[in-house]
């Protein structure tokens, strides 16, 4: 007849064999281990007769990185801090790899008369686990990367989007965004609004007798003194497409505008511009159509970018290098007014 604790005995083995669970004990009194993890051992590639010769010390198996996370999680149980004893740890099998395996175990007899004695535990497996989990925390540190990567792309084409790649200025796209914005406040506040359209004359002329890249070098002078005259963090000054360049002025009434824009001329007008190594440079000069948006007209930024794109077709017509200033009389139609590049700086108020 089979003795009532040995079948209890082959039913846990079996029990613990089908869930890849591996028992140990260990007396806590004398530190003595009373029943060896045997399986796991032999996981790790270790014989029989190696268990019982060469594997006293445990803790010799264990990563260095572990052996205190391990030591800790023991006395906090020991301690009654826990209500199991839980850790996860590397082992160094006999060919010198780490495999992941992990302890559950308790205090089994804290009621007893000497009590904290017996700490029984099972050991398995869950380096298939761990290998998933650092492939899946690699796979999201590459995410991460890539991410950050992305973003600093999109803020990239943010700022490409945003500007003219040859002059640094304000791109189209900006410039309508913006200035759009502007007439905006413009109107709600009953501010004043200027906005200048300023085209290099004859640049296809300049292309074809020294190439483009002194036309770029060209846009480049042009655009630079387009630059200078804009107070930073009020004006809006943008490349609009080709050589035709676009200035907006909050807070700036007509006159003021006519003053910047002849300014603006008058230095366009003495630049010499390289247009090669050898020290050739090209004379240019500026058309600059000017008008000022009045609140009570209502019209919105892109009637008034027409309104001073037709004040320099007017000074295309009369010759070039001018500055002509379109003004929306109250209630009527726009009247395109001229300024010749004689006329001083009192011509240039009497036309405002």
């Amino acid at each position: 007849m089979v003795d009532k604790e040995d079948l209890n005995r082959e039913r846990l083995e079996l029990v613990l064999e089908a869930a890849g669970l591996d028992l140990w004990e260990n007396d806590l009194v004398t530190g003595q281990v009373t029943h060896k993890a045997t399986k796991t051992f032999a996981e790790l590639g270790f014989s029989e007769a190696e268990m019982v010769t060469e594997l006293q010390d445990i803790y010799g198996l264990f990563h260095p990185g572990d052996l205190d996370i391990v030591r800790q999680a023991v006395a906090d149980h020991v301690a009654g801090v826990t209500p199991q004893y839980r850790a996860e740890f590397r082992l160094r099998s006999k060919a010198g790899e780490w495999i992941w395996f992990a302890n559950y175990g308790r205090i089994m007899d804290r009621s007893s008369a000497k009590p904290g004695k017996r700490l029984i535990g099972v050991t398995f497996n869950i380096h298939d686990r761990k290998q998933k989990e650092d492939e899946i925390a690699q796979i999201n540190r590459q995410l991460v990367e890539q991410n950050r990567l992305l973003q600093e792309l999109n803020a990239a084409l943010g700022r490409l989007a945003a500007n003219d790649s040859l002059t640094g200025l304000s791109s189209r796209r900006t410039l309508m965004e913006l200035a759009a914005n502007e007439c905006k406040r413009s109107e709600r506040f009953g501010h004043p609004l200027s906005l200048l359209v300023v085209d290099i004359d004859l640049f296809k002329a300049v292309n074809d007798a020294w190439g483009h890249l002194a036309g770029d070098r060209v846009i480049c002078a042009v655009a630079q003194a387009c630059a200078a005259r804009q107070r930073h963090g009020v004006d809006i000054v943008a490349r609009f497409g080709g050589e035709e360049f676009v200035i907006v002025l909050p807070e700036t009434d007509g006159a003021s505008a006519l003053h910047v824009a002849e300014s603006l001329r008058t230095e366009v007008a003495a630049l010499q511009v390289p247009a090669n190594d050898a020290g050739a440079t090209v004379l240019v000069t500026v058309s600059i159509g000017v008008a000022t948006l009045r609140p009570v007209a209502g019209m919105d930024f892109e009637a008034l970018l027409n309104l001073a794109d037709l004040a320099l077709y007017r000074a295309k017509e009369r010759g070039r290098n001018a500055v002509h200033c379109a003004e929306v009389p109250h209630g009527g139609d726009a009247a395109v007014h001229w300024l010749s590049p004689a006329q001083d700086q009192a011509g240039i108020a009497r036309l405002n």
